[in-house]
Formats: structure tokens, sequence, C-alpha cells
């Protein structure tokens, strides 16, 4: 696990960290036979819980019957599967993640309508029942705490590596963890919630609060994270918050949900980096600051344009200090600003000034773009406000796995 700069304590375990929280997992052959790919996370008791979902208008079933679970504010579990989307197979497909949600209850002795489902893989194939239900009943049927890890694994697509991310505070004179996982290489694009995420802690918060909370830190985070532009149709994030720590419910926008709105955006934005990082095919992670906005909109509308710029990706896979492309995408972003007064650096490299060229060292740009994360800054000179979004090169591999991603 990465060690982050934070005023929270950065602690192992994912997305059974917090206290209450044990996962699964299984090897249901879907898509591969050597891969996990069902998991099941559990919570001991009854939480309080809340979701964000795609934008795209064609949903997948599970998204579908996650959002209609959600209705009550509660959950207590969460079933996954990697290899198949189970999108675009109309009844059948609602019928595949209600039987998905019914046999992990059953299984842990839960009512059905408490188990959220997601499922992520290639869209527009039936769900391979016969192999996906056994594959619940072993991952329930042998949740664990310390199977967090493993998790974060059986959930991947075609990541490289599992995501995962866990902090601990103090909330309420009472030690809280927040724990999550989330996968994401491809398909992925400001929208929300932009991949799959599961969150889970043992803090009392409410579930208005919990949803407030959780909408505030994904725009924060998964809403500015691009690897290529297209908003898939099963993207989710939910969390669920089991109280086990024992602090009082949080209510109301007090000091302790601003405490836990800070550290669940912090979970969750070093979880966005993870998947940029992750992009398909990329060498690079690309980091985009913009300062100086008049508000947080702009700030925000700028960051994402660039760092989602197929021809700012390139370039930076290509080791190009084109500055030109990056504020022709802050132009067409959205966000107010004059580009007269906009000033460009690649690292500590300044390549523009006034909205204008400047001379700058092509030989210490070249050395800034050569490195595995490449920091890209604006300065709008029109305000205070600012953002960060996170992108990854375009590579020649990007082309290569999605070509090649059904077969």
């Amino acid at each position: 696990m990465e060690i982050k700069e934070s005023k929270f304590d950065w602690v192992p375990g994912g997305v059974t960290a917090a206290s209450g929280f044990s996962a699964g997992t299984a090897f249901a052959a879907i898509k591969q036979v050597d891969k996990r790919d069902v998991a099941v996370v559990h919570s001991v008791v009854p939480a309080a819980a809340a979701g964000v979902f795609t934008l795209n208008k064609v949903k997948a079933a599970p998204v579908l019957v996650t959002m209609r679970n959600l209705s009550t504010g509660t959950a207590q579990a969460v079933v996954v599967n990697s290899g198949n989307a189970n999108a675009c197979n109309g009844e059948q497909g609602l019928r595949d993640a209600q039987a998905m949600a019914a046999v992990t209850a059953e299984v842990l002795g839960i009512p059905a309508e408490a188990v959220l489902v997601a499922s992520t893989g290639v869209i527009g194939r039936k769900m391979p029942m016969g192999k996906i239900l056994p594959g619940i009943r072993a991952a329930a049927g042998q949740v664990a705490p310390e199977n967090g890890p493993l998790a974060a694994q059986a959930i991947m697509t075609t990541d490289t590596f599992p995501k995962e991310a866990a902090v601990r505070l103090e909330l309420g004179g009472k030690q809280v963890t927040i724990g999550a996982m989330a996968k994401g290489s491809g398909m992925i694009h400001p929208n929300m919630a932009t991949m799959l995420c599961f969150i889970t802690t043992d803090a009392a918060v409410a579930p208005a609060c919990l949803k407030q909370a959780l909408k505030y830190a994904a725009d924060r985070s998964f809403n500015l994270v691009t690897v290529d532009g297209d908003t898939s149709t099963n993207d989710m994030a939910v969390i669920l918050a089991n109280g086990r720590a024992g602090n009082g419910v949080i209510r109301e926008e007090d000091s302790d949900y601003v405490n836990f709105r800070e550290a669940l955006t912090e979970v969750c934005a070093s979880l966005a980096r993870d998947i940029a990082r992750d992009g398909e095919g990329a060498t690079k992670l690309i980091i985009v600051e913009v300062l100086g906005a008049a508000t947080e909109k702009d700030a925000r509308q700028a960051a994402k344009a660039v760092a989602g710029s197929s021809l700012v990706k390139a370039a930076v896979f290509g080791r190009d200090a084109n500055w030109g492309r990056i504020i022709c995408a802050a132009g067409y972003s959205g966000a107010d600003f004059d580009p007269e007064k906009v000033d460009i650096f690649l690292g500590d490299e300044q390549v523009a000034r006034d909205g204008g060229s400047i001379d700058f060292s092509e030989e210490r740009a070249l050395e800034i773009l050569k490195k595995d994360t490449v920091k890209i800054t604006l300065n709008l000179n029109s305000g205070d406000c600012r953002a960060t979004a996170w992108g990854c090169d375009l590579s020649y591999d990007y082309i290569k796995i999605n070509a090649d991603y059904r077969t």
C-alpha cells in the first residue's frame, strides 16, 4: 500500500479494515479459470448505506437492482462478479441480478433486499448463472475479516493491480476506520461513478448524511479521473456504515461530519489516482492541477478537460511539451476565465505565461515528461479556487487491449 501524506492514519485491510466487516471470494471461472471472480462483503449488523451511479442512460441490471435496494437507506452485504457486466440483458438480466442477491442473502441469513449487487466485464453477454451462483455460495460461506485484499483482486478485469485504501481517524472520542476497494482501468470518464467502488466504515452516520458525504467525495475524486472518455453502463460507488465504532450518530453537518467527509474524500481520491495510474495501456499518471479559478466548478471543469484530452494524453506519451493542447482543452471545458491570464507549468518548468509562449527549456521539459508521473499546472489567475484531476497517457497498447477485449 502506498503511504500518502495525510492528517489521517493510513492502515492496511482495504474494504474489511473497519470493524464488523468481512469478505469472501471464489473462483467461478466466469471468464478465466485461474482468477478470483466473485466477491462478497458482509457487515455483521445492518448498516446505513448510500450510493452514486453511472449517468449513462443504459444502466446494467445490477445497477438498477442496487438502486432499488438502497431506497431504504440500509444494506448489509455486497456481491460482485467480474468477467460479465450483465448489461443489456433485458428482463433476464434483472432476474439474474436478483438471484445473485437472493443466494447471497440465503447463505448469510439476511434479507435479499439488504444485498447490493455489482457486475463488471463484457456488455451484452448472458450471465453464466450455473457458474456464478455456486461461486457466490462459496464466497459467502467463507467470509472473514482478513479477506479484504482478496476481494480487491476478485473484482479486477483489465486492472493490472488491486486498488484498496483505508484510513483511521477519531470521531466523538472513538477511533473510526474507513476502508475501500475499487476496480477500474478502462471505460473510465468523469460522470459518476467511473468504475466500481465499495466503501465500508464502522462510523455511525445517518443515511442522509452518508449520501451527502459520498456525493461530495465522489465529485472531488472519481468525477475527476478519466482514462478514455467512456462512461460505463455499470459504474457505481456504494458505502456501508455499520456504527460499530460506537461514536454518536452523525446526523448534521457538525465538526465530526466534516472530518468524516474529509477522510472519505481522501480515501476516494487515493483510489481515483490508482485508477488513473492503471489506465489501460498507460505508461504515465497525469496529474492536472488548476489554480486561481473564480469558482470550484470552473477549476474542476478545466482540470477534467485537460486530463481527458486525447491530444494532451498523446503528447505526454510522446514526451512532447505541446502546451498549446493544454490551454486549448481548458478553453473548451466550459470554465470561465481570461485566456490572456493563464500560466502553464510542466512539473516546475513554466512553459507559457499570460496565455502566450515564453522561452523555456525543452531539455528540462523532456526530462519531466520522461517520469512515471507528469504534473501539469494551470494558474487561471482569476480567483482563489482550485481542483485536481487525474488521467493517464494514451499509448499504442490502449488500442491493442480494447481491440482484443472480447477475444
